[in-house]
């Protein structure tokens, strides 16, 4: 028998992890209706599994792990493809930091080389973004370490060339 659903919990951690989630829904969707769609989806599948969390990983882990196969389930549901995501849509920067437009361009170059990714590929970075460690990265994606590792280098250095060609133009 499943213990009940403490909803405020339940609500506590959303709130405390919905950073990610929006993160994750503007790598995986371009139009701002397609990420609150894909937001809600994601909520409702953390919901209907929240009462068979044991506690055994992170909650952020296991919530990243079922965030992450809804936006690819969902991609593939639709046939869509991933559109390069801008980060003028996302929503604003919580913080109160000044605006740098250096930074905010090398940001947006980023999303841009991230939107050409495949999937397992944007899953890896956001996951790196994130501060996962090679541990969390292995229950979440189910990839052995040593195989998360050399896909993590080839990612970084397919990023490094895609960036250096919105730089020089080519």
């Amino acid at each position: 028998m499943q213990s009940p659903v403490n909803q405020e919990e339940f609500l506590a951690l959303i709130n405390q992890h919905q950073a990610m989630l929006h993160k994750l829904c503007n790598v995986y969707c371009s139009s701002p209706s397609d990420k609150q769609d894909l937001f809600q989806e994601i909520i409702i599948q953390v919901w209907k599994a929240f009462p068979r969390f044991r506690g055994e990983s992170k909650f952020s882990t296991w919530m990243y792990r079922i965030a992450l196969n809804t936006a690819i389930s969902d991609l593939r549901r639709q046939g869509r493809k991933v559109k390069v995501v801008y980060p003028e849509l996302a929503p604003a920067n919580l913080s109160a930091e000044a605006f740098d437009p250096q930074k905010e361009e090398q940001i947006s170059e980023l999303y841009k080389a991230i939107g050409q990714l495949t999937e397992i590929e944007k899953a890896l970075v956001m996951l790196y973004l994130e501060d996962k460690s090679y541990d969390e990265m292995e229950e979440i994606l189910g990839i052995n370490q040593n195989n998360l590792r050399v896909k993590m280098n080839r990612v970084k250095e397919k990023l490094r060339k895609l960036t250096k060609q919105v730089e020089h133009g080519a």
